[in-house]
């Protein structure tokens, strides 16, 4: 093994578009200095190269953690799994998460609907408590 390969990496710093920009790509694989005004222009960028990879979400709570931020760092870990959820659900979801607007079953029903789905198991115990918290509060729909 090479002096280099023993090594550790060293830590990552914020934000990772000026610190390590060789470690964020968009979902279709093209790398941050691949857009450029003129990418878009020239149609080579879509509105695909501009969301979020659940990598680079996942880099970011690494940071995070690093620093004491381990809400936050939950957070990115939680927004990472929701990559794999279309804008649609997504919206639908946090609309059946007001006060008021989902029975104790339909909440339930959507963090099984993350887990089994998505493999997103935080937002789904992020569900889930909000179904019990709501219980406790007595903001749950009384019916639908």
């Amino acid at each position: 093994m090479s002096r280099d390969a023993q090594r550790p990496s060293p830590p990552l710093s914020y934000p990772l578009g000026k610190h390590h920009p060789e470690r964020l790509h968009t979902p279709t694989g093209k790398t941050l200095e691949a857009l450029t005004f003129q990418a878009v222009l020239d149609g080579r960028v879509t509105s695909e190269d501009l969301r979020i990879t659940a990598e680079t979400l996942h880099l970011q709570a690494g940071i995070a953690e690093s620093v004491g931020r381990t809400q936050l760092a939950g957070n990115f870990r939680r927004a990472g799994e929701l990559t794999a959820v279309s804008d649609e659900r997504i919206l639908q979801i946090y609309n059946a998460l007001r006060p008021g607007a989902s029975t104790r079953d339909e909440l339930l029903a959507i963090a099984k609907e993350l887990e089994e789905q998505y493999g997103a198991a935080s937002s789904a115990a992020l569900v889930r408590e909000a179904a019990s918290v709501y219980e406790r509060r007595g903001i749950l729909s009384d019916s639908h």
